[in-house]
């Protein structure tokens, strides 16, 4: 079976062509549910790729639990059958890039959970770490700086005081993006900013004082201003 060169100026575009190529190989049968995968060198090789986009459509694959990664052993295809596999790959590529307001949905509906859990679940490492983030976002406010990078860390340290490494990993999947959009919707203006350290404040209070339905309403009041503003930038 003859594999076409890839081009490689569109990044997604390369690991989706990388992913279709796994999904031929799948079903030309060089390849079953079960099996290792050829390594990075030799998919870069066959595919006529760099070892990175290999490498990066590989952690993709993963994170949809098509492809599972053993230490000392190598990358092999899940084994739940070829028709699933298929499926899912069709899936995969029909993906679109999230938009903002997507993103701050995820984003909420997620972090409503995490505070509960971490109210719950918090130790008292959790709480130091919840609270350098604050006392960072603090800072960065006060100062008239930009605090979006920072209010992000504050929010990914309560995801992992839930104690819930799927959520954890679904907020730090999120995060890039969502930093970027802010950015450049201009989100976080100077006096939103300093509201957040009392939002900020109230929520880590209620996470100290192990008080989850407490936490819950102190993180959706923070929210509010953000939902309306995801509203607001889809409509303009």
């Amino acid at each position: 079976m003859k594999l076409e060169g890839l081009a490689v100026n569109d990044n997604k575009g390369i690991q989706n062509s990388i992913i279709s190529k796994i999904k031929e190989l799948i079903n030309y049968k060089n390849l079953e549910p079960g099996d290792k995968l050829p390594s990075e060198r030799m998919l870069s090789d066959k595919f006529n790729v760099s070892r990175s986009n290999v490498r990066e459509t590989i952690q993709k694959l993963e994170f949809y639990g098509i492809l599972k990664s053993i230490p000392q052993s190598g990358t092999f295809i899940a084994n739940i059958g070829a028709v699933a596999i298929n499926g899912m790959v069709d899936d995969i590529l029909r993906l679109e890039d999230p938009d903002f307001k997507s993103l701050v949905e995820t984003r909420i509906l997620l972090e409503l959970k995490t505070v509960k859990l971490a109210s719950l679940r918090r130790s008292e490492d959790d709480l130091k770490n919840i609270k350098e983030a604050l006392d960072a976002y603090e800072s960065k406010a006060l100062s008239g700086e930009d605090a979006v990078q920072e209010d992000l860390l504050f929010h990914l340290a309560i995801a992992k005081a839930s104690g819930n490494s799927t959520i954890n990993t679904f907020m730090l999947t999120i995060t890039p993006q969502i930093i970027i959009d802010f950015e450049k919707y201009h989100v976080c203006d100077k006096n939103q900013a300093v509201i957040g350290i009392k939002e900020h404040t109230e929520i880590y209070e209620a996470i100290k004082e192990q008080n989850p339905k407490l936490a819950k309403q102190k993180m959706k009041d923070h929210f509010s201003v953000l939902y309306q503003y995801c509203y607001k930038v889809e409509s303009v």
